[in-house]
């Protein structure tokens, strides 16, 4: 049995002494003007058939950034941000189809890099092509990254279109918890 190991970018330029992490590509292939995002195609990227490990648990690790999601997008539907948070930090092995034998603690709420790293905008479909997740709306996310102007505001990032902004945390959106390896 072939036993394939793979390393993130970050990881390898960290590893190698580096203080920089190469940024992600967003997936958008196609140029409409010299000089555009699809015209030089910045940045680093895995090819999708890798990016992510299907982890046989209820959750899945993205090769590309180390970072491990419930595979399940939609476990908790819409809460307001302080409910999203608590429901992340409780999270835990045995509910919501996760069998993964963490603790409460280890799951949290994704700040807003975190989140935006799984946008694949090259198509309509917003996560790059073959990911194994079930269930993720085309909505609003909340991150837990609180805005310096408004602390009574929080950051999301929309699925379906890519688009991030800041609202009332008092509202409810989807939430999709996030835990490091």
């Amino acid at each position: 049995m072939a036993i394939t190991l793979i390393i993130s970018t970050a990881s390898l330029a960290l590893a190698a002494g580096s203080t920089t992490v190469p940024v992600a590509k967003t997936g958008q292939t196609k140029s409409y003007a010299k000089g555009d995002d699809g015209y030089y195609q910045a940045g680093v990227g895995l090819d999708p058939s890798v990016r992510f490990t299907d982890n046989n648990d209820g959750t899945a690790t993205d090769n590309q950034t180390g970072l491990v999601w419930m595979k399940n997008a939609n476990s908790f539907n819409q809460l307001t941000w302080y409910d999203a948070l608590n429901s992340c930090n409780t999270l835990k092995s045995g509910v919501y189809g996760l069998s993964d034998g963490y603790v409460e603690g280890d799951w949290r709420l994704p700040n807003r890099f975190e989140l935006e790293s799984l946008l694949f905008l090259g198509t309509g479909d917003t996560l790059p092509p073959g990911h194994p997740f079930s269930n993720l709306p085309n909505g609003y996310h909340w991150t837990s990254t609180v805005c310096f102007y408004n602390t009574n505001t929080s950051w999301y990032v929309t699925f379906g279109n890519g688009y991030t902004g800041n609202d009332i945390q008092q509202t409810t959106w989807y939430v999709w918890p996030v835990r490091d390896q």
